[in-house]
C-alpha cells in the first residue's frame, strides 16, 4: 500500500522585514507553484544575531488573509502557542479560519519555548506544558463537538459554545509539535498528527526513529 508525500511551505518569520503585500503574493505563488501547503510560525519577538529585535506578522490574523487569497492549499500554524491566547478564544479564531478556508485549516498546537516573547507580552512562562494540557483539554471538545466545560487550576470555561462551528463536522484535524516526552503523553491520544522540527533528528533516518519510538510508545492502541 503506498501512501501519498505531500511537501508544504514555511513563510517567512523574520528573516528580513517583508511589506504584507509581498507577502499576500508569496502564499498565492506557493499555491501557484502546485505545493500542498502554507505554514506560518506563532512568535511575537525575536532577539537576532546582528542585534536588531523583529516579530512576524499575528498567524491567526495571517492565517485568516492568506485563507481569503488562496482556494486549494490547506493551511496552519507551525504550531500555535496554547500561552498566548485563552484557550477558548484559540479554538474560536481556528473555528473563524476554518471557514474561511472552506475546510483547509490544520491546526498545530504547542506549549511554546522563547521566554523573550513571554516576558515582553506579559504571558506566563512558568508550567508551560500544565498549562498546555488544560489548554488542549478545552481546545479539543470545541473544535471537535462544539461545546465544553472546563474547570482547571489555569483555565475555566462554564458551557462554552463554539458556534459558528467549523465546516467540517468533526472539526479541524489537530496537530501536536513537540518532543517532550510529557508533551507526547498529553497531546499524542487526542490528536491526528505529529511534527517535529528537523534539527531534533539532524534529517538522519537513525534519528528520526530514535524520535518516532518515543511517539509510537504513549501511542494508544489501536
Amino acid at each position: 500500500m503506498t501512501s501519498m508525500c505531500k511537501v508544504g511551505v514555511q513563510l517567512p518569520e523574520v528573516e528580513r522585514f517583508m511589506p504584507w503585500p509581498e507577502y499576500q503574493d508569496l502564499a498565492r505563488q506557493v499555491e501557484a507553484s502546485g505545493y500542498d501547503s502554507i505554514w506560518v510560525g506563532d512568535h511575537l519577538l525575536y532577539d537576532l544575531p546582528n542585534g536588531l529585535t523583529r516579530g512576524p506578522y499575528e498567524v491567526w490574523t495571517t492565517l485568516a488573509a492568506i485563507a481569503a487569497v488562496t482556494e486549494r492549499v490547506e493551511i496552519g500554524p507551525l504550531v500555535a502557542s496554547t500561552s498566548f491566547h485563552a484557550p477558548a478564544m484559540l479554538a474560536k479564531q481556528a473555528a473563524t479560519v476554518d471557514a474561511i478556508s472552506q475546510g483547509r485549516l490544520i491546526v498545530g498546537l504547542g506549549a511554546g519555548w522563547n521566554r523573550r516573547e513571554y516576558d515582553a507580552f506579559g504571558f506566563p512562562y512558568d508550567r508551560r506544558v500544565s498549562r498546555f494540557e488544560e489548554a488542549l483539554a478545552i481546545i479539543v471538545p470545541l473544535l471537535r463537538t462544539g461545546r465544553t466545560t472546563f474547570h482547571g487550576e489555569f483555565y475555566d470555561v462554564e458551557d462554552c459554545v463554539l458556534d459558528p462551528r467549523p465546516v467540517r463536522e468533526s472539526g479541524p484535524p489537530i496537530m501536536l509539535g513537540s518532543t517532550g516526552p510529557r508533551m507526547l503523553e498529553i497531546g499524542l491520544p487526542v490528536v491526528d498528527s505529529w511534527n517535529i522540527w528537523w534539527s531534533r533528528y539532524d534529517n538522519s533516518v537513525e534519528r528520526f526513529a530514535e524520535a518516532k519510538a518515543k511517539v509510537d510508545a504513549v501511542m494508544p492502541e489501536g
